[in-house]
């Protein structure tokens, strides 16, 4: 027998104390971790549903607002400059691609024939930074049948304030 080489289970008893110190190091790491991670969270601006809602309810307003006072670049503002929209003609990027596309649909004489409005709009955030809001676009007046869509919407929280990343309407 040699005298160097371990006896019995004694092999086993050197391999579990590394697993065990292994898994108390693993254990110490992800307790940093969640640590570090509630510390950064508790750190970032407190954040109001209610008043993020508002934000956005506002832009629709300022929206149809513009619309309604022929002005197409304050309808325009409530886009990201990285905003796609989903129109007849398929996928439109930018505030200039949806612009062209208002202007070749509902604004053909440099004005919008009918009066904007929205209708049964909610908005649900999507955490911190996003919002989804969906609801009806109703165009109405010039004696013109009413023409009316629902439409689908999402926002991100900018330094400009709330604005529509993806418009489908």
């Amino acid at each position: 027998m040699d005298p160097d080489r371990p006896v019995g289970d004694e092999l086993e008893t050197r391999a579990g104390e590394k697993m065990r110190t292994a898994r108390g190091w693993t254990l110490l790491s992800i307790v940093f971790v969640v640590a570090g991670c509630a510390t950064q969270t508790n750190s970032l601006p407190t954040v109001s549903p209610a008043s993020d809602i508002a934000a956005i309810r506002a832009v629709f307003d300022t929206t149809a607002a513009g619309w309604n006072r022929g002005d197409l670049s304050v309808y325009l503002s409530a886009y990201a400059n990285s905003a796609t929209a989903m129109g007849r003609t398929g996928l439109v990027r930018g505030p200039n691609g949806i612009g062209d596309q208002m202007r070749a649909g509902f604004w053909k004489t440099g004005r919008p024939d009918q009066v904007l409005s929205y209708d049964h709009l909610e908005v649900r955030p999507l955490g911190r930074d996003h919002a989804l809001a969906t609801g009806q676009y109703i165009l109405n007046g010039a004696g013109q049948p009413n023409r009316t869509g629902w439409f689908t919407t999402i926002w991100e929280r900018t330094p400009a304030g709330w604005r529509m990343i993806h418009d489908h309407s």
